[in-house]
């Protein structure tokens, strides 16, 4: 297949120029938040707290989300997400101005910050089908793997940028200027959308009750072996490996690297991500894929142990790195089965349901990983993670050997004659 199939088509590029983006501001968002929030109350659970005010509404508002993006138009519904996220970049913007934390309480500014993060989950709950449905309107069904590849390296490309500039920002500009970029990065994500014309509907029906909407979404992702395995494998590797929620920790009180190495660290697991999915353009990883899909997600737990127990920062660095590059195989082989298994006039639901499983489960993980800390200790919690992990694994393979078996390319080879 042509490795570039999915880049010959302008309005994807235009789309990856929206999700690079939108990506950057989010993602470096949440850093610049993590950063502030744990320098005003060095408490390891108050980092858990802004994974929590985000997964609630998060969560709460998924399946219902899917439903409004299967009945509706793709790309105005996405400007009105990113119009969201502006506002609360905005207000972010707002209260971290230094003249304005001089005179209210540090109590009242870290809950406003809460409270943002709260309606930003809100806003996510319809970015994610939103954006997975609409690239499935941009291109046709024969390179969907291609264009699954492209968005998820864009998506891990903003992820390393984002973090990176991020710590280096909070050093040389403060937090309050930090904030005023992600809220450009905002901006320039709507302009370009706005060059991406209106989709059709494909879902022929529209004005269905919402209960029958939801239920059928849910009954097709619990019939389908292939869905289920990959996203309750990553729910599980995510939700216990979640030890990024814990850098700051490690970058001010066990690494002594301040907020560059932060920058660092938050960005590695991204870099590593990111050169696997380039190189998965040239070399698919759609056979065997089920088996390749446990390996990486094994990977990725020795690399979150190893990463607990490091106190060297290049060794920190390195496990990251690799964490983020086996990570980026799951996500490939992910990404390929929800595109390749999943009818047109389901995309919303089904990407909701893998936003519940997957997408949550880092905030989730987050709350997860600040609440072990606090119980058992920053680096005792990680390495709790790291071995929840393994145990996942090893569970799935022995419990389900259709998924351990499970192959892509007769998916493909049928999309491709379409």
């Amino acid at each position: 297949m042509d490795p570039y199939a999915a880049l010959r088509y302008k309005e994807f590029n235009i789309f990856l120029v929206v999700r690079f983006a939108m990506v950057f501001a989010w993602s470096m968002q949440f850093i610049v938040i993590e950063w502030q929030v744990y320098s005003m109350t060095k408490d390891p659970l108050s980092l858990g707290i802004i994974g929590l005010m985000e997964i609630i509404p998060a969560v709460g508002m998924a399946l219902f989300a899917g439903h409004v993006v299967d009945q509706k138009e793709k790309r105005n519904l996405l400007i009105k997400c990113i119009l969201g996220f502006s506002v609360i970049s905005l207000g972010l913007f707002l209260i971290s101005d230094p003249d304005l934390e001089a005179s209210v309480s540090q109590k009242t500014i870290l809950y406003a910050i809460y409270l943002l993060v709260f309606f930003g989950g809100l806003v996510r709950a319809f970015i994610g089908p939103t954006v997975f449905s609409l690239i499935a309107l941009i291109v046709p069904k024969k390179i969907y793997p291609n264009a699954a590849t492209w968005s998820s390296s864009t998506w891990q490309l903003s992820s390393v940028a984002g973090p990176a500039i991020a710590g280096f920002l909070i050093g040389w500009i403060g937090v309050h200027w930090s904030m005023c970029v992600i809220l450009v990065f905002s901006l320039i994500a709507l302009l370009f959308l706005l060059k991406i014309s209106r989709k059709p509907i494909l879902n022929p029906n529209i004005g269905e009750p919402v209960l029958k909407s939801l239920k059928d979404g849910l009954k097709f992702v619990f019939s389908s072996n292939a869905i289920l395995g990959a996203l309750t494998l990553d729910m599980i590797a995510v939700l216990f490996g979640g030890a990024v929620a814990l850098l700051p920790i490690y970058a001010q009180d066990i690494l002594h690297v301040g907020s560059e190495g932060f920058g660092i660290l938050r960005a590695a697991p991204a870099v590593g991500a990111s050169i696997t999915m380039l190189g998965s353009t040239r070399f698919p990883l759609h056979k065997k894929a089920g088996k390749k899909l446990l390996l990486a997600v094994f990977a990725f737990g020795i690399s979150i142990i190893v990463f607990g127990v490091s106190t060297l920062f290049w060794v920190s660095v390195a496990a990251l790195f690799l964490s983020g590059a086996v990570d980026g195989v799951s996500m490939i082989i992910r990404q390929t089965i929800l595109q390749l298994k999943t009818p047109d006039n389901m995309r919303g639901r089904v990407a909701s349901v893998n936003s519940i499983f997957v997408g949550s489960s880092n905030e989730l993980g987050a709350f997860e990983s600040g609440v072990a800390a606090k119980l058992l200790g920053t680096v005792p919690a990680v390495v709790f993670g790291g071995c929840m992990t393994l145990l996942t694994v090893g569970t799935t393979a022995i419990v389900s050997p259709k998924f351990r078996k499970l192959d892509l390319q007769s998916d493909i080879e049928e999309h491709e004659k379409d």
